[in-house]
């Protein structure tokens, strides 16, 4: 079995049952939004900046407390998202990972916005389409692990 396979084949896959909110801002915002996140200290949430804008994902409950007295310039995306959460470490040479996870839902006709922590990959899909998401995964993981 290949490094790939036998990650897909361990990984649990952890979902929190929550809904996300993911939110653009401007660049001038990062130092609200890291102030957000220090201050709801929530189990998942990120916070990315690059040259051109900040993108903020919180739980959508914790959004709602906080997107009119501290974030007022933003556009939000329209729709929630859930988490999908490969709870296994893995390690930084892995290669393929994130191809077959993609390549599964793809073929599921989910899309997807990925992330990666030190040791975990996350995802995070449309909760509308979470279930077709999950059943697609535990299909991959058992095809995985009969590899």
């Amino acid at each position: 079995m290949d490094k790939v396979s036998q990650a897909l084949a361990e990984a649990a896959l952890y979902t929190d049952g929550q809904e996300y909110t993911v939110i653009h801002l401007p660049l001038a915002a990062i130092t609200a939004a890291a102030g957000v996140l220090a201050e709801i200290g929530e189990a998942f949430s990120v916070v990315i900046a690059d040259k051109d804008e900040v993108t903020l994902i919180l739980a959508r409950e914790i959004w709602d407390d906080f997107k009119q007295a501290r974030l007022p310039e933003r556009q939000v995306a329209p729709e929630p998202f859930r988490l999908v959460t490969f709870d296994l470490p893995l390690t930084m040479d892995l290669v393929g990972f994130m191809a077959a996870v993609s390549g599964a839902l793809a073929e599921a006709g989910v899309p997807l916005l990925a992330f990666s922590a030190y040791a975990r990959d996350h995802l995070l899909v449309p909760a509308a389409q979470f279930d077709t998401a999950w059943a697609a995964l535990k299909t991959l993981k058992a095809l995985q692990s009969g590899a």
